[in-house]
């Protein structure tokens, strides 16, 4: 298994690769089931609440990219008519 460090090392080449700033148009059909798991992964992961103590994965990504990946969360959400469920839920999980 790598140590975090060159896993970081790893990512950090990855996404230095070029045309990795270019931006995709997807068309994607999902499911609101489908909808709302992602945007709970995504959530999940941005918080970093379950990483262990010597951080996570998720510390060697740029900020602006997981705000990106959260503003795209979002945007599924609204989509699909979902913002309201979804933070009526969270209001439970927060309980």
């Amino acid at each position: 298994m790598l140590a975090k460090n060159d896993v970081a090392k790893f990512y950090d080449t990855l996404l230095s690769i070029p045309g990795m700033n270019e931006l995709v148009k997807l068309n994607i059909q999902i499911s609101r089931k489908n909808v709302l798991l992602l945007t709970r992964i995504i959530e999940h992961g941005i918080s970093g609440k379950d990483s262990d103590k010597g951080g996570s994965l998720m510390d060697i990504f740029p900020k602006e990219s997981l705000q990106d990946l959260g503003a795209f969360s979002v945007e599924c959400l609204k989509k699909a008519g979902l913002a309201d469920l979804n933070d009526k839920l969270k209001e439970l999980d927060s309980k």
